[in-house]
């Protein structure tokens, strides 16, 4: 998908050195990469202390019974 950015320049040339990428497209997807898993991080993050955790839960049964 064809998109015009006015992008940093200065950035996206450190961004290439820093990821040793050949182009401003590589480094750009990349940088995307990098920013949706950190946000997909942070949402699993977000549920420390929302989520009851049982100790006498065996998930090697629960395989069992499935398979």
């Amino acid at each position: 998908m064809p998109t015009n950015l006015d992008l940093d320049d200065a950035l996206i040339l450190e961004a290439k050195r820093l990821g040793k990428h050949r182009s401003k497209r590589d480094a750009v997807n990349e940088a995307l990469k990098e920013y949706v898993a950190r946000r997909k991080r942070r949402r699993v993050l977000d549920l420390f202390g929302k989520v009851d955790w049982d100790s006498s839960y065996d998930y090697k049964s629960e395989r069992r019974r499935r398979g």
